[in-house]
């Protein structure tokens, strides 16, 4: 059994189950089921991310649906949809084409998709183990705008369960203002197994932050970036990054191409460059 899994069935005893009643005791033990499954199959990440596409949902809304509001559940079933989307975008390897091959090996693809228009993947390994990776990005997402200058603020606006975060994004100008100050508000549902974490978003409303003066309200997503160890050096992680954003305003789609597509090879190189200073210090 896989020492998560077995924390987390264990969690759920006879005990707890005695004392709760109706749907709520109904779901943990259909939980407490599914999780005992999971464990004695065993899952490598792979497996993980199939499984996540058809349960994450499902397992984690019977119980949430008791302890959240309607609100805060529906910033939730947002985030699961983004994060099951992007994977099964991910997942399908058909039409990807190459926009850029960076000499260290940092690869940029793209794909047009029906429903979503033109999406793009960035393929880099790291040299930081997972956990460097996965505290900085989700742990310490506010202080990207310190060490990524196409960011200029991140802030959390609500944080609901341990998964989920709503979030005020502003983009920095690109050089020559080429593109102008943009803004994002989007719900972010981070997942972690073993040794595999998915990064999901997608934008979203919020009433402690309506569109700003001075920026356009652009919409990203649906969002996501996963994380592995690199096969055969668990000191390295191999990142992807799926990335879809309408910018809005009249811009030529050449331009939007070339900035979204160097937007994401930037951002490997300023995300390597922060971490070797602050993991060497």
């Amino acid at each position: 059994m896989l020492p998560a899994t077995s924390k987390l069935c264990a969690a759920i005893s006879y005990r707890h189950l005695r004392n709760m009643t109706g749907l709520r005791r109904q779901a943990a033990v259909a939980i407490s089921q599914e999780l005992g499954k999971l464990a004695h199959r065993g899952s490598g990440p792979g497996a993980w991310i199939s499984q996540v596409r058809r349960r994450s949902s499902l397992l984690s809304s019977r119980l949430e649906e008791k302890l959240f509001s309607e609100m805060e559940m529906s910033y939730i079933k947002q985030g699961e949809e983004a994060l099951q989307k992007s994977l099964s975008i991910l997942g399908d390897q058909d039409g990807w084409k190459t926009e850029t091959v960076v000499g260290n090996g940092d690869k940029v693809l793209s794909k047009v998709l029906p429903d979503v228009g033109k999406v793009f993947r960035l393929e880099v390994v790291v040299d930081q183990p997972l956990d460097t990776v996965y505290s900085e990005l989700v742990d310490n997402m506010e202080q990207m705008g310190d060490w990524n200058p196409n960011v200029k603020e991140v802030k959390i606006l609500q944080k609901i369960g341990k998964d989920t975060v709503i979030t005020h994004e502003k983009a920095a100008a690109t050089p020559g203002n080429i593109v102008g100050p943009r803004d994002f508000v989007s719900v972010r549902c981070s997942k972690r197994r073993g040794s595999t974490c998915v990064l999901a978003g997608m934008s979203t409303t919020h009433g402690a932050m309506p569109e700003q003066e001075g920026f356009i309200r652009a919409e990203n997503g649906p969002t996501c970036m996963i994380l592995r160890p690199l096969s055969g050096s668990p000191s390295q992680t191999k990142l992807t990054w799926l990335l879809s954003i309408d910018l809005k305003g009249w811009l030529p789609k050449t331009i939007i191409n070339q900035v979204l597509s160097q937007t994401q090879v930037d951002f490997a190189n300023h995300l390597r460059e922060h971490l070797a200073r602050t993991v060497n210090c």
